[in-house]
C-alpha cells in the first residue's frame, strides 16, 4: 500500500509556482527543460562510457575463424531449445515436427477455453490446467535430457 502525499495549498510559494505552470510534480520542477535537457544526456553519455569502458579494457575474446566446410558433429542449441530440437531429430518427418512445435502454443492458448468454467484458484481445484503443466514439464525435461543423447537414446534415454 502506498501512502500519496498531497500538496500543501495553502502555500503561497506553491501557489506561485502553481500560477506559473510549475509545480506538477512534488519538488516543484518542470521536466522541459531540467530533465530531458540536463539529466538525461548524463544519463546516457555515462552509460556509453561505461560499456566503452568495459570493452576497452575487458575485451571480448574471438575463437577460431568460421570454417564452412568444417562443420561439427553434433550441433546443439541453447538449453531451453532443446525439446523442441529432439522433436525435430526424433520424428521422421519434418512436416510432422514443425506442426508437433506450432500445437504447444496452440494448445496452450486453448487451456483457459476449457477451464474459463472453473472458478477455483487452487490449481488442485484446476484439474485441466494442472494436468497439461504436469505433462507439459514432465515431457519438456524428458525431451530436453534426451537431446543431448545419440539419437538412438533420444526418447528412450536409455532406460527402456
Amino acid at each position: 500500500m502506498t501512502v500519496i502525499k498531497k500538496p500543501d495549498l495553502s502555500d503561497p510559494k506553491l501557489r506561485a509556482k502553481l500560477a506559473k505552470g510549475m509545480g506538477h510534480n512534488y519538488y516543484g520542477e518542470p521536466a522541459w527543460p531540467n530533465d530531458l535537457l540536463y539529466i538525461f544526456p548524463v544519463v546516457i553519455l555515462g552509460t556509453i562510457a561505461i560499456l566503452v569502458g568495459l570493452g576497452v579494457l575487458e575485451p571480448y575474446a574471438t575463437g577460431e575463424p568460421a570454417d564452412p566446410f568444417a562443420t561439427p558433429l553434433e550441433i546443439l542449441p541453447e538449453w531451453y531449445l532443446f525439446p523442441t530440437f529432439n522433436i525435430l531429430r526424433v520424428l521422421p518427418n519434418k512436416l510432422l515436427g514443425i506442426a508437433a512445435m506450432a500445437a504447444v502454443p496452440a494448445g496452450l492458448a486453448t487451456v483457459p477455453f476449457f477451464e474459463n468454467v472453473n472458478k477455483f484458484q487452487n490449481p488442485f481445484r484446476r484439474p485441466i490446467a494442472m494436468a497439461v503443466f504436469l505433462f507439459g514439464t514432465v515431457f519438456a525435461i524428458w525431451f530436453g535430457i534426451g537431446a543431448c543423447l545419440p539419437i538412438d537414446k533420444a526418447v528412450s534415454l536409455g532406460l527402456f
